[in-house]
């Protein structure tokens, strides 16, 4: 037993000394064949502003515009605080005492570039407001606080434009969905970690890479050390933690691209798919990668094909077609009997995918009624609507909410998939009378398949920005971000989110 266990331990080693010389193959050697990590590193070296179509810039400027807002909002919450006082402390305890990088909402705070990142960060992911894509993860979070910081740090030499931002902003974006396109299981809600903390950190070593203007071993390099980086559980989600995995995400993902333009080496096939020692194949089981297109004026990407989705209040995203299902029932119920009457319903019954983190019957916590099913259907129902004060202590805790959670039952048909491009959401209210109304959602408003106006989003951005912002800043910044490419110097832009 034991010697058949020393062969398989040797075998093992073998394999992975095989590895580790066919990786400085690929680094070293033009002539070798190319990986799947080397089209990778070669797309982000490679693509220029001029590639970037105008549906590709158009979409990512709502998508940064809305990031900045919902991280600007996410300043005033409790874990943010956490986190800018352990920062702070950090600091001043001369960790990273290169005082460049702003901090959302706050006037003449700078911390270095990695902590400036994180703690916007998880001022981005707070409330659980910030963008979604399919599959599932939270793009623009990992990737926007990263490059500001990262900015502010390269001002000191040069000036960094706004194409060159836009740039190294859709780099990070792409590499997040491309990487995401090679598993089936990426498509569903996730079970096993949170994909941002995953994917994230690799878009945001890619994009700060790009800023970097890191050659191409280099950035082979910062994706293999990003790898080693990333990844958080989903027994976090709904916890003051979950917040640190785009922080996380954002500042690892730096640090991985600092590192490689130092000279710190990792793993050049960390992306592909090499049998008995895994790569990025150990966050994903059915993980089947392919060589990213050569970049160019013909290469198509991702955002260019599929929009995103905004959230209209700061929740997980399932929790949006309940919320729309649960106002569609109401106002059925007041159509029909001129007023909505929670004392004449007799139960609840949702009717949703099968997700075992987001379904929390008596939510304790502010970050558990962020991801519950029961609580933001009863809240729409009582209220109308879903909005950032639903999750204050005093609506949490009020008598005719915990009523109506008491009557909440879910049901999980066959045909309602634990998937953000195939579920929906159906509410039916049984009242006491016999009668009964149903209220459903297929696609709700902000989804990518039925994206926000401008209007609607520079109405959000406002809403959330003025929390914490004067109105001329906030001005200053939606026509900055809407002109990105007429912008110089966009270390600015984080300046003006002081």
């Amino acid at each position: 037993m034991l010697s058949s266990t020393l062969q398989n331990t040797k075998k093992l080693q073998q394999v992975c000394r095989q590895l580790h010389s066919a990786a400085l193959k690929v680094a070293v050697s033009p002539q070798y064949e190319e990986s799947v990590t080397n089209t990778f590193a070669s797309f982000i070296t490679d693509i220029r502003p001029e590639h970037l179509s105008d549906i590709v810039r158009h979409r990512s400027k709502r998508m940064i515009l809305d990031n900045i807002g919902v991280g600007i909002v996410g300043t005033t919450t409790h874990v943010f605080n956490i986190i800018l006082q352990y920062c702070q402390d950090l600091h001043s305890s001369g960790y990273g005492n290169t005082a460049v990088s702003s901090v959302y909402g706050r006037k003449d705070l700078m911390l270095s570039p990695t902590l400036a990142a994180y703690v916007n960060g998880v001022a981005v992911h707070s409330m659980d407001f910030d963008d979604t894509w399919h599959p599932a993860t939270h793009p623009s979070g990992a990737v926007v606080p990263s490059i500001l910081a990262l900015s502010q740090l390269l001002s000191k030499e040069k000036r960094i434009s706004g194409e060159d931002l836009l740039t190294a902003y859709n780099v990070g974006i792409e590499v997040q969905g491309r990487l995401m396109c090679f598993s089936k299981e990426a498509k569903n809600i996730p079970k096993k970690f949170h994909p941002p903390s995953v994917v994230g950190t690799m878009g945001s070593a890619a994009a700060a890479a790009k800023l970097l203007s890191l050659n191409k071993e280099q950035c082979t390099h910062a994706l293999a050390i990003a790898a080693s980086l990333a990844g958080a559980p989903m027994a976090n989600a709904a916890t003051l933690s979950k917040p640190l995995h785009i922080g996380n995400a954002t500042r690892l993902g730096l640090e991985a691209a600092l590192l490689a333009s130092k000279g710190m080496e990792a793993n050049a096939l960390i992306l592909d798919y090499v049998p008995g020692c895994a790569g990025f194949s150990a966050f994903y089981g059915d993980y089947h990668p392919k060589s990213l297109s050569p970049a160019g004026e013909d290469y198509e990407f991702l955002l260019e094909k599929q929009d995103i989705a905004f959230k209209s209040f700061p929740a997980h995203l399932g929790m949006h077609w309940i919320a729309d299902a649960s106002v569609s029932v109401r106002n059925r119920l007041i159509n029909h009997y001129g007023s909505f009457n929670p004392s004449a319903i007799q139960s609840i019954i949702l009717r949703v995918p099968v997700s075992k983190y987001i379904n929390r019957p008596y939510p304790e916590s502010e970050h558990e009624a962020r991801h519950s099913f029961q609580f933001n259907a009863c809240t729409a129902l009582l209220d109308g609507e879903v909005n950032i004060s639903s999750f204050s202590d005093d609506n949490m805790h009020r008598p005719d909410l915990h009523s109506l959670l008491k009557k909440v039952v879910l049901e999980h048909p066959e045909d309602n998939v634990a998937n953000f491009d195939k579920m929906y959401g159906e509410v039916v209210i049984v009242l006491k009378d016999g009668d009964v109304k149903i209220g459903r959602t297929e696609t709700f408003y902000g989804h990518w398949r039925n994206p926000l106006s401008r209007e609607s989003l520079l109405k959000k951005f406002r809403s959330n920005a003025l929390h914490v912002l004067e109105e001329g800043q906030v001005e200053d910044v939606i026509e900055m971000v809407e002109n990105m490419e007429s912008v110089s110097d966009v270390s600015q832009l984080p300046l003006s989110l002081q």
